[in-house]
């Protein structure tokens, strides 16, 4: 970015001190921007998963605001895959039941524990939404491209709830390939389901894991084939 000072010489009919003071503007101006984004940047490197999760979750026009971000995902042909439910209040018992009978069918030799836990979390988060994918598989645009989009609009959401102070993290397992829980999601074949978000605000504040380190995992094309330091080894 230049330095871009006003010039003085054209506003010396106002005085060296008013011309001082219109320059800082001028900089002011140029700088704040710069830090609004790194300030936007550091935020996004704050994000962490997190299911310490207490009332309330977001609601109302706050709600549709979040989601609303899903919608700005990357979305190849306009195909529109999102499809969003949310568990909420007291219909998260009964869901957590649809879920359960979900598992017998397709875990039926899951450990008790683990379908105890799978119950009290989809009983007891303050939100769940569940992360529909309007597939079409015959359609103009490869289905790997309509999935990624859905994923995409889910990292938005997780973006989002930490944006407005809220948390989430993002869970699946085989019992959400059922066909029966898909059809209660208003999901009948082909579509799928990309899993859930557990929605609601951080009981502590976060503190995410330490991340790996980013060179690991880029390389500059020099026009030779590349390596990652992440698969040394």
């Amino acid at each position: 970015m230049p330095q871009n000072r006003v010039s003085v010489t054209s506003l010396q009919e106002f005085g060296q001190d008013s011309a001082s003071l219109l320059a800082d503007a001028v900089d002011r101006a140029i700088s704040e921007p710069m830090a609004h984004h790194h300030a936007s940047l550091e935020f996004l490197l704050s994000r962490a998963s997190t299911d310490n999760l207490v009332e309330p979750p977001p609601k109302g026009d706050q709600l549709r605001n979040i989601l609303s971000a899903a919608l700005r995902a990357p979305d190849h042909g306009r195909m529109r895959p999102w499809r969003y439910t949310v568990i909420k209040g007291k219909h998260r018992e009964a869901f957590a039941q649809v879920v359960l009978e979900a598992m017998d069918r397709q875990e039926p030799d899951a450990p008790a524990a683990k379908k105890a836990k799978r119950r009290d979390r989809f009983s007891s988060m303050p939100m769940i939404i569940a992360l529909g994918m309007h597939i079409e598989p015959d359609g103009k645009i490869p289905v790997i491209e309509q999935e990624m989009s859905v994923a995409a609009g889910a990292m938005n959401v997780l973006n989002a709830l930490h944006a407005e102070g809220f948390g989430g993290v993002w869970v699946t397992g085989a019992f959400s390939e059922d066909r029966a829980l898909l059809e209660t999601l208003g999901l009948k074949e082909p579509h799928r389901l990309a899993g859930f978000l557990f929605v609601g605000t951080p009981e502590k504040p976060v503190e995410g894991r330490k991340r790996a380190d980013v060179d690991d995992y880029m390389a500059i094309w020099k026009g030779e084939p590349v390596t990652f330091g992440a698969d040394a080894g």
